[in-house]
Order: C-alpha cells, then sequence, then structure tokens
C-alpha cells in the first residue's frame, strides 16, 4: 500500500470512528451544561461516582434521557445494594427508554450489598423482568493492578454470554489495544469493541475538577492504568494540553478490519466536554 493509501486510509478511519462516539461523563453539578456542549442525541455514558453513589448516576441517566440523549448508565456491581435495588433501578430505566447499560465492577473497597463483580450483577439481572438491547462489559488492555490476565480471560469468558459488547479501560497506547484485541479473538471472545480513549485533557482544569470533586473521581481514576498521571504530564508539557490525535490516528487503519470487529471509540472526557467535542469536529473535518 502506498503512503498515500496509508494516509486516506487513516483519515476515513478518523472520520469514521470519530463520527458518533459515546462521551463518558461524571454525574457533577456541571452535568447539564457538560452535555449541551455535545450534539442533541448523543450517545452519553454516566459513570458511577464514589461520592456521590449509584442514585446518582440514575437520576442524570433519566434526565438525559428526557432530554433527547442516548443514554448508557454505568452500574457499578459493588455499588448497588442488591436484588430490590437493581430490579428499581432497571424499572427506571426501561420506563426512561434506555436500552443499554455499562456493567463494570466498581473500586468500592467493600461491597454495598450481595454483588462482588459485574459478573453477580449480570446474572441477577438476568433472571428479572427487564431487559436491554445492548449490555456492555470491561476491557484491560493493559491489565488489571490486582487481578492475572489469565484470571481476567476466564472472567470475560463468563461474562460475555450476558453482554453484547466490550468497553476498554483507559489506554493512551494504541499498539497495546490492537495486541489485547487480537489476544481476546485468540481466546474466542468475538463481542465487538468499543475503545476507550482519552479526550482533550486540559491539565489545569482537571486538576480543578479533582479539587473540587476528591482525588476518587479523576486522578484516581487516571491512576487505573499504570503510570498514566506521570504519562499524562510528560504529554501535555509545557502547554498543558493533551490531544488524542496520535491515539486515534494509530486505531484508524483498523477501524474496518473484521478480526479486530472496532465498533467506535468511547471518550473518557472528565467533563471537558467543549474542549473535546472542538477537537473531535476538527478531526473528522479534516481532510
Amino acid at each position: 500500500m502506498s503512503l498515500g493509501a496509508v494516509s486516506q486510509a487513516t483519515n476515513d478511519g478518523v472520520s469514521h470512528l470519530l463520527a458518533d462516539p459515546r462521551f463518558e461523563l461524571m454525574p457533577f453539578d456541571s452535568f447539564e451544561s457538560e452535555i449541551e456542549a455535545l450534539p442533541t442525541g448523543s450517545a452519553i455514558a454516566i459513570t458511577t461516582s464514589p461520592q456521590l453513589g449509584i442514585e446518582s448516576t440514575v437520576d442524570r441517566a433519566e434526565l438525559a434521557a428526557s432530554m433527547g440523549y442516548e443514554v448508557v448508565p454505568h452500574i457499578a456491581a459493588r455499588y448497588v445494594n442488591g436484588d430490590d435495588q437493581l430490579r428499581d433501578i432497571a424499572r427506571r430505566l426501561t420506563g426512561a427508554g434506555i436500552t443499554d447499560m455499562f456493567v463494570p465492577g466498581g473500586d468500592k473497597e467493600e461491597p454495598a450489598g450481595s454483588y462482588e463483580s459485574a459478573l453477580d450483577l449480570l446474572e441477577a439481572l438476568d433472571d428479572m423482568p427487564y431487559s436491554f438491547d445492548e449490555i456492555g462489559i470491561t476491557g484491560y488492555p493493559e491489565g488489571h493492578d490486582f487481578i492475572s490476565d489469565k484470571e481476567l480471560t476466564r472472567i470475560m469468558n463468563r461474562k460475555a454470554p450476558y453482554a453484547t459488547y466490550i468497553v476498554t479501560q483507559l489506554c493512551y497506547n494504541h499498539e497495546a489495544i490492537l495486541e489485547w484485541i487480537s489476544d481476546i479473538r485468540d481466546q474466542g471472545i468475538e463481542l465487538p469493541v468499543e475503545i476507550g480513549i482519552p479526550g482533550v485533557m486540559n491539565y489545569a482544569k482537571l486538576l480543578k475538577i479533582s479539587r473540587k470533586v476528591g482525588v476518587g473521581d479523576s486522578i484516581k481514576f487516571l491512576r487505573k492504568t499504570s503510570g498514566i498521571v506521570d504519562t499524562v504530564k510528560r504529554f501535555v508539557g509545557s502547554r498543558g494540553v493533551y490531544k488524542p490525535d496520535d491515539l486515534i490516528d494509530g486505531l484508524a487503519p483498523y477501524y474496518d478490519d473484521d478480526e479486530y470487529n472496532i465498533d467506535g471509540v468511547h471518550i473518557y472526557t472528565f467533563n471537558q466536554t467543549p474542549d473535546v467535542e472542538s477537537w473531535r469536529q476538527s478531526r473528522v473535518t479534516q481532510k
């Protein structure tokens, strides 16, 4: 393939991946102003906040759905009290017209109830009279601090029958992401993958958010991927801004590869949506 063909393929891939991404938001006071910076009808993922709890996620999900957005609440298993609360959550979400749910395990040290893991919640939900067209589970391109790669694979194989797609944890290395996808395909996991990428990260704004809401929601989140805070500091440099151009360019040539089955990108916005959307628009229109 010529260099020109590679460049065109990259441009096509960037436009495809960024045309209709999922924007992840935290359910803070700024939530309404943040989603108003995004196109109406966008897919909005809403995290579970350690400070605010699962109810805030459900409240924000109902609000965003009423505003015309495609909503994907994160129902973190270790934050749900048990079957009664899960049943009520499912009732409220389906009643709001929400058809997609993402189910992580959650970082809560002690579970709020009987669900120790995402698998526990998925099994319980499967027995309830509420259904969702789409259910997402987590993928770990760079592994997990406390779970071996072998155990992660075993768990994913058990969760896969309940899910329709995988969302990867934040990763800045496109080669690591692509290698991980190849590995899970070799292990027989064929679910489509939404690749989690950082948005535009104004470091000063990120630190301001951190001071306001507590380390547990933003900086701690960045630390889930080993060394990520130091990586961000190096990337942003003196200008104080990180943009995921190299990452999206590295992924773009693979957007239509059947083996990888990349279903799109999931942008971790850190509630900096005006910056993210400005960058996204500039890349989609770039020729």
